[in-house]
């Protein structure tokens, strides 16, 4: 199974506003940039968004290191809170529905033909690839914005 990694991040102008998505696939020496905006939405939904345009881009199965700094994402999957949420058929514990549940479905969907793993990084730290998917996030804000 190839070993990929994804760097992630979303953001928005307003919240809710237009928002904006960039990720970066790495696969040995090989990288791929994509980005995106989408209007009125929200920041976690861009960063769930994000992940999923990544890993929608792979041709087969591949083992995924997903590196984001939202701990909103990061947790889903970590914490557990999506298998319990899949059980629940969507519901957060205080019966009420789970926020984005669109979104993670397909990422769900995604997760069960990849294996994915999920690490938190520092948000706007000195960390390369993160900081590049938010110049894509955010570049990607400006242009949707020109193109109105």
């Amino acid at each position: 199974m190839k070993k990929v990694t994804l760097y992630t991040d979303g953001a928005c102008s307003g919240n809710p506003g237009v928002g904006g998505w960039g990720a970066i696939l790495i696969y040995g020496k090989s990288e791929k940039r994509i980005s995106g905006a989408v209007e009125n939405t929200t920041n976690n939904r861009m960063e769930v968004f994000a992940v999923i345009s990544g890993l929608e881009c792979l041709k087969e199965p591949c083992e995924v290191t997903v590196y984001s700094d939202s701990a909103y994402t990061v947790n889903a999957f970590n914490s557990g809170w999506l298998d319990s949420w899949e059980k629940s058929g969507w519901k957060k514990a205080d019966n009420k529905p789970v926020l984005n549940s669109d979104l993670w479905q397909r990422l769900a969907d995604l997760t069960k033909i990849h294996k994915v793993s999920f690490v938190k990084v520092k948000a706007h730290a000195d960390i390369e690839y993160n900081n590049l998917c938010d110049k894509l996030a955010t570049s990607a804000i400006k242009s949707f914005g020109e193109g109105q």
